[in-house]
């Protein structure tokens, strides 16, 4: 079975869950070819140096029955970007058994590219990864897009349950719920005592962040509950692992209000993070099943998360969850937290229990290649 999988520019978790299922699929009777920016193609593996394309300007994968195609999508409308984008998404579509689009943005062009649904058309299945945010214009001018993507796709899959809910609101024909696993990262190569050394933290408890530096994330959150706590003795050590636009206006912003966190730049290493920690605390705006708090779960470290999006049906009670935007809730989460050692553990071993139930990678793909032999009325190996 021929699976053509589209996505735009990607930087992090849907890249990741991408390469995930790709690697995987082969092994389930389906041969995908990869249709990306070359920026995401070179930073997940899916592209290969230059003397392996093919004619036409594919370019083979590994050693599985795949290739990747090039093509410039953003996630931000481009009128003649868009136009190009379309005119080879309509060439490289055909032969495709069934037709997968990560993003609403991709998914929307995808769509165009196919054209209505129809009997005989190409089956779409789209993937919604994320909510639409921002201004009140900037989502009215998306939601033409949201619509589109939903009403020319064949199955709607959302990564989160308000996700697949808004599909069908826009009037998606069939949207189910789809969970991302997290990839499972390796041991703690360092252990606790070594990395908090090497942090030097000393014996104070360490509160964790991990995530891209973008207004979604409301850091603002984090800091004003962080100069809340300025009187605790031992002061909490604030560690915050990523990159992303808002790093020099955040240090600047902590360093003018004398705020006590520490912004470590995107880091490789976030098991032996994890193993030092403490609390992990995230206060996102939205976020579907966030793959930093799988991983803290799995971990046994503690969550604080803000109730938005798929965070309360992937923490449940096994965390605190917080409003969104609420400083004094995150502050006063993580101080009880850091006070009462029988809560912790019990929250930490919860978690662990919790996360065991959840589709690892293995199960995600063989959800998706199920999706795809119903589609294409064909059965999956």
């Amino acid at each position: 079975m021929r699976v053509t999988i589209v996505l735009s520019t990607s930087s992090g978790g849907v890249g990741r869950h991408v390469r995930s299922v790709v690697d995987r699929l082969p092994e389930l009777g389906v041969h995908p070819h990869v249709i990306a920016p070359a920026a995401t193609g070179d930073k997940f593996g899916f592209s290969m140096p230059q003397h392996a394309e093919t004619a036409g300007g594919s370019r083979l994968l590994d050693p599985r029955d795949a290739v990747f195609t090039p093509v410039e999508i953003y996630t931000r409308p481009r009128p003649r970007q868009d136009l190009s984008a379309l005119i080879e998404l309509r060439k490289l579509l055909a032969g495709a058994d069934v037709v997968h689009a990560h993003g609403f943005r991709a998914a929307a062009l995808t769509g165009l590219a196919l054209g209505r649904r129809r009997p005989g058309r190409t089956p779409l299945v789209a993937t919604w990864h994320n909510a639409v945010l921002g201004s009140m214009p900037r989502r009215a001018l998306l939601s033409g897009l949201e619509r589109l993507a939903a009403r020319r796709a064949d199955v709607t899959l959302g990564a989160s349950s308000d996700l697949v809910g808004r599909a069908l609101a826009l009037g998606a024909e069939d949207a189910r719920l789809a969970p991302v696993a997290a990839p499972a990262l390796p041991p703690s190569e360092k252990g606790r005592e070594q990395m908090r050394a090497e942090l030097g933290v000393g014996d104070r408890p360490v509160v964790l962040a991990v995530g891209r530096l973008a207004p979604q994330k409301d850091y603002d959150t984090l800091l004003a509950a962080v100069a809340r706590w300025g009187h605790r003795h031992p002061q909490p050590a604030v560690l915050v692992a990523g990159d992303g636009p808002e790093m020099d206006r955040l240090r600047r912003d902590a360093e003018n209000a004398r705020i006590d966190i520490r912004f470590l730049g995107r880091r490789d290493d976030i098991a032996d993070l994890l193993a030092a920690a403490d609390v992990y605390v995230i206060t996102s705006r939205w976020e579907a099943r966030a793959l930093v708090v799988q991983e803290a779960m799995r971990a046994g470290v503690p969550v604080v998360a803000t109730a938005v999006g798929g965070l309360p049906e992937l923490v449940d009670d096994d965390g605190i969850l917080v409003p969104a935007g609420s400083a004094a809730a995150v502050s006063d989460a993580v101080v009880t937290l850091l006070d009462d050692d029988d809560l912790r553990r019990e929250l930490a071993q919860r978690g662990r229990e919790r996360s065991a139930h959840w589709p690892d990678e293995d199960a995600t793909a063989e959800q998706l290649a199920g999706i795809y032999a119903e589609l294409a009325r064909v059965q999956p190996v």
